[in-house]
């Protein structure tokens, strides 16, 4: 018994190989737009097609190039056959799409540690494409035609396959030159004492500013370009000199908070570049030629076949299918070359010839060809780097709406909970309320801690990496110390997260008016903490984050379904379920707040977190404390909780690995990237090592 009638069937095999060669050329369409697009974008929808689309590409040109050798005939006479000879034409733009947009090689990291596959394929790829080409040479026009496409498309594929390896880890690492490049052509390297206005009396430290007769709006690009070459060897897990470290921190400790960011937010955009898209092979010399190959073969042979090749003895079907396989090439080439000018490599090649004061016609094609570039940016690009915005997500508030009925309970199926949470996720500005300007104040201070003596700096950065939170209680807010070394010094970094993150929601609930920015900064930041604890736990320093974050979302969830069941109105306002979470706890509390009166909070009684412990219990005694010692100051309150919140972004920023922050950028990037690579530009990073060997003095021995 057949499923589908003769007649689907007849038509599906009469059809099949022209829908997969459309489908194919849609999934290019596709990737050309949107694979750039996750550079600045955190939208759900867009990864999402994004991802199908990236898998389905080769899968379906992959079938369409063997539906294409399947169908050869064995005879001879099979390309004089019109329906053959012309099919067999498309076999060469099948390459093409096998070698994918310049927009995007790789997903995902793990992508390009596959580029062997990716090598071996290549070759069985081009083997079958050669092998229709051959079955189907003739002495007729079409096929001499199909020479510089099938050119093209081994060339596209080669720079894919090339790309893959050079992006994975250990290409990448051992491609890198055992010291940064200096960037001669766009940046010089001068002292201190040589810029007026700017030095203090003997000092001579080593400063970075762009090469004369650059504009100062290239400024910025040429000098996040000298950044990048410094940050592939952050993101490859190598060490930079403490030289090289004077000249990064020349750059960034001046700069406000905005032209910081701004310069991160482009070194980030090249390092993306890098690792997910052709910018390997592209914007180099070689790459150029080679666009310059396949964008001229694709429009000879359009031209070619729409004058020379006499289109009346194919089908009208397969003759519409050829003209938009040819004019869709010669469109992708055209707009990936757009896309190449309009970037900021593209600008960064306008940059020489506009400094070129010696040739001054290179240098007026080039200030016009900047002006155009200019002003279509805007139209088929984005101003934004990256999606300037962070995840926002309360632990409380989300399971509160979780035991409510939505959906029909299609929520609690397995996996369909983190999936909706991650597509409804809110998200906000990353400037809310001068975040990044209270960032950056951090940053700066501890910047200048570390950098005033060369002798001790090492020693200084140290101090820094072990910060964590309790830091800045001790140097701002010593009325809070006890508290503070109890919830953060004395616990798990997660465990401190949670029991703040707790508390930060219970303040933030109970208060009337929120009209203080701290209030705001310290909210988000929390919010954002829970968020990475959520859906990005591999952030995070190493630990039980995954095992407390299930733990709480146990017990959390019980207690308003009890609430949900007792009282039907406790869980319709956030507030109001707070309220209901202090009374529950209540009992619990007061030996304990007794006990840290007490000074017995070191006890094993107090802390009893071996046995089943209770964050939720513990955030609520932590509130507690917090409104015993400042009462109804709001001001003081937010303060503390959100230079806190600040301290603790800082570590897990530079707690995390350079992998996880790599993967992020496919995401429209993290906030938490961008903080660690201030950081590092400021000094605080573990990869920096002293320009001299240092010496380890022998312990004399004991005298008997």
């Amino acid at each position: 018994m057949q499923l589908f009638p003769e007649r689907i069937i007849n038509l599906w095999n009469k059809y099949e190989v022209r829908v997969i060669i459309l489908l194919s050329l849609v999934l290019q369409i596709i990737l050309i737009i949107l694979g750039n697009r996750r550079k600045w974008t955190a939208r759900f929808w867009i990864r999402i097609i994004v991802w199908s689309a990236y898998l389905s590409a080769d899968w379906v040109a992959t079938v369409a190039l063997g539906n294409l050798a399947s169908s050869i005939g064995d005879s001879k006479d099979s390309i004089h056959v019109p329906n053959n000879a012309l099919q067999e034409f498309w076999a060469p733009f099948l390459l093409l799409h096998l070698g994918g947009p310049d927009t995007i090689t790789a997903y995902s990291l793990e992508d390009n540690e596959l580029w062997l596959r990716h090598f071996i394929v290549l070759i069985i790829q081009v083997g079958v494409a050669f092998y229709v080409f051959l079955r189907s040479w003739g002495n007729t026009a079409l096929t001499f035609l199909t020479i510089p496409i099938f050119i093209s498309g081994a060339i596209k594929y080669g720079e894919r396959t090339y790309t893959l390896m050079s992006s994975s880890s250990q290409h990448f690492k051992d491609y890198l030159p055992s010291s940064p490049d200096s960037c001669q052509d766009f940046v010089k390297y001068v002292d201190d004492k040589d810029i007026r206005g700017k030095r203090e009396e003997g000092s001579e430290e080593p400063m970075v500013i762009p090469q004369d007769g650059i504009r100062t709006e290239d400024h910025y690009l040429v000098l996040a370009y000298y950044l990048f070459i410094r940050t592939k060897f952050f993101f490859a897990e190598r060490t930079l000199n403490t030289n090289e470290q004077k000249r990064i921190y020349s750059i960034i400790k001046n700069k406000p908070a905005a032209e910081a960011f701004k310069l991160v937010a482009v070194e980030l955009g090249f390092m993306y570049d890098m690792l997910y898209t052709k910018a390997a092979i592209v914007y180099s010399h070689l790459g150029i030629v080679f666009r310059c190959i396949t964008f001229f073969s694709s429009v000879c042979s359009l031209v070619v076949f729409s004058t020379i090749i006499d289109t009346h003895v194919y089908p009208l079907v397969d003759i519409s299918i050829t003209y938009l396989l040819l004019v869709g090439a010669v469109l992708l080439e055209l707009y990936a070359l757009i896309l190449l000018s309009l970037s900021d490599w593209g600008k960064l090649w306008l940059i020489k010839p506009k400094n070129a004061q010696h040739n001054p016609i290179s240098k007026t094609l080039a200030d016009l060809f900047w002006k155009f570039s200019s002003h279509s940016q805007s139209l088929l690009t984005s101003n934004k780097r990256w999606s300037e915005s962070m995840g926002q997500y309360s632990l409380l508030s989300s399971y509160i709406k979780d035991v409510q009925p939505a959906c029909f309970g299609v929520q609690k199926l397995p996996f369909i909970r983190k999936w909706l949470k991650n597509m409804y996720l809110t998200r906000v500005d990353v400037n809310v309320d001068h975040l990044q300007e209270t960032i950056i104040k951090y940053l700066k201070e501890q910047g200048r801690t570390v950098n005033k003596d060369d002798v001790s700096y090492h020693e200084q950065r140290d101090i820094f990496l072990t910060r964590r939170g309790y830091s800045v209680i001790k140097e701002r807010h010593n009325i809070l110390e006890q508290e503070a070394k109890w919830s953060i010094a004395a616990l798990e970094f997660v465990d401190s997260v949670i029991i703040w993150h707790i508390a930060t929601d219970i303040c933030y609930y109970g208060d009337v008016t929120k009209l203080d920015p701290k209030c705001k900064i310290g909210k988000c930041l929390s919010d954002y903490m829970c968020y990475l604890l959520v859906f990005r736990p591999s952030m995070l320093p190493k630990g039980i984050g995954e095992v407390r974050y299930k733990e709480i979302c146990a017990e959390v969830t019980t207690l308003f379904k009890q609430k949900r069941n007792n009282d039907i109105d406790i869980c319709s306002e956030i507030s109001k379920a707070y309220e209901a979470l202090l009374r529950k706890y209540e009992k619990d509390l007061k030996p304990l707040i007794k006990m840290f009166e007490d000074g017995r909070w070191g006890s094993r009684e107090f802390f009893d977190m071996k046995g089943n412990p209770s964050l939720l219990k513990y955030g609520c005694l932590f509130y507690r404390l917090l409104h015993r010692k400042v009462g109804d100051d709001n001001k003081k309150k937010w303060e503390i909780i959100s230079d806190v919140w600040v301290e603790m972004l800082a570590y897990v920023a530079h707690s995390c690995e350079w992998k996880e922050h790599a993967q992020q950028l496919r995401e429209g990037g993290e906030l938490l990237t961008h903080v660690y690579l201030l950081a590092a530009h400021f000094g605080l990073s573990k990869q920096y090592f002293p320009n001299v060997l240092t010496q380890i003095t022998p312990k004399k021995p004991r005298e008997p």
